[in-house]
């Protein structure tokens, strides 16, 4: 007999759309996970493709003016360790990543307000001359800010909501507003910004019907691309000595994601490879379809640590693209030729 969250699952797959409880009951069925996984690796060939796209990924300063409570770059850690790269080194790592064959640069910071607009907007403006797209996540700016770099070229901004419980989001965010956040996605959307958000699983107080409402708010505001991260605790941060996320969980928040968001782009992430090894590949054939490895360099590369333990921090940027591009290849994926935008059209024909 057909059980309750099979029946689910085939909805999804079929209409790319589930009630919240449909939704909750999914997330919080382990036995689903496997049956939810191959359901979203077809949604994905079907709409996305068997392209994996690998994104340049440049972690350019470590200064941040923000105190999440999950996060090892906030302001108020005395143990971080701080460094700001100077535009033109950011730009030649830009260039050294073209070299490697991403056609995706993604600049990633803490919330560093010595990057002015326009120091950015140059910053934007000199790497979009090597042709390739440009990611910003650099947080909430106003809408100024963000249209200047729009304006300068950049293709994508990453912003993850982390949480849609709004005195969840403000009891892990001191001094932050639940709805500058939301604005903050308003306005990168009407700026016509291709736009990803995300969440974290693990958070102290987080349910299972906060992460439903999650990937429900996600489909809401047509997200472009969805990032999602198991909590990693930091002993040098106010959830130090909370249990990791769940990577169960995570791969069928995942799951979810691609089957009713069947055209976004959805990465497997660091966070999820330093939980767990071997967790891109689990994940990849789960629905993601992004890779975003690091090009930062020497020292910076240790020193950006948003939680302990980060893989492959030890390797060169020429071993992360090598490694990656053989682990994809032995999943009988290829990796991405064009710059990987959103594809707005109907599945292909199976």
């Amino acid at each position: 007999m057909t059980t309750d969250w099979q029946t689910y699952i085939d909805k999804a797959e079929r209409t790319h759309r589930l009630t919240e409880a449909e939704l909750t009951a999914l997330l919080a069925e382990p036995a689903a996970e496997e049956t939810m996984a191959a359901a979203a690796n077809r949604v994905r060939a079907a709409f996305v493709g068997d392209a994996v796209h690998l994104r340049g990924l440049i972690e350019f300063s470590s200064f941040c003016r923000r105190n999440c409570h999950y996060c090892g770059l906030r302001q108020e850690n005395k143990q971080a360790g701080r460094y700001r790269l100077a535009p033109e080194e950011i730009v030649a790592l830009a260039e050294k990543a073209k070299g490697y064959g991403y056609h995706t640069v993604v600049l990633q910071s803490g919330e560093d307000t010595w990057f002015t607009a326009k120091r950015l907007a140059d910053i934007v403006t000199a790497i979009k001359r090597l042709d390739v797209a440009v990611t910003l996540s650099v947080g909430e700016r106003p809408l100024a800010d963000y249209r200047a770099w729009r304006e300068a070229g950049a293709d994508r901004f990453l912003l993850r909501i982390e949480t849609t419980d709004r005195a969840l989001y403000e009891r892990l965010h001191p001094g932050m507003d639940f709805d500058e956040r939301r604005r903050c996605l308003r306005d990168l959307k009407s700026l016509g910004y291709e736009v990803g958000t995300g969440c974290l699983v693990g958070l102290p107080g987080q349910t299972v019907e906060s992460l439903a409402r999650d990937v429900l708010f996600f489909q809401s505001i047509d997200a472009d691309m969805v990032g999602i991260g198991p909590l990693i605790p930091n002993d040098d941060m106010p959830l130090g000595g909370t249990a990791p996320g769940d990577m169960g969980l995570v791969r069928r928040l995942v799951a979810a994601i691609r089957l009713l968001l069947p055209e976004a782009n959805i990465p497997a992430t660091t966070a999820m490879e330093t939980l767990s090894p071997g967790a891109r590949e689990r994940i990849l054939q789960s629905g993601a379809n992004v890779v975003m490895p690091n090009v930062t360099e020497g020292e910076a590369r240790q020193l950006y640590a948003l939680y302990p333990g980060k893989a492959c921090v030890a390797d060169t940027p020429e071993e992360c693209r090598d490694c990656m591009t053989l682990r994809i290849r032995a999943l009988g994926r290829s990796i991405g030729t064009d710059k990987g935008f959103r594809r707005h059209r109907a599945p292909e024909a199976t």
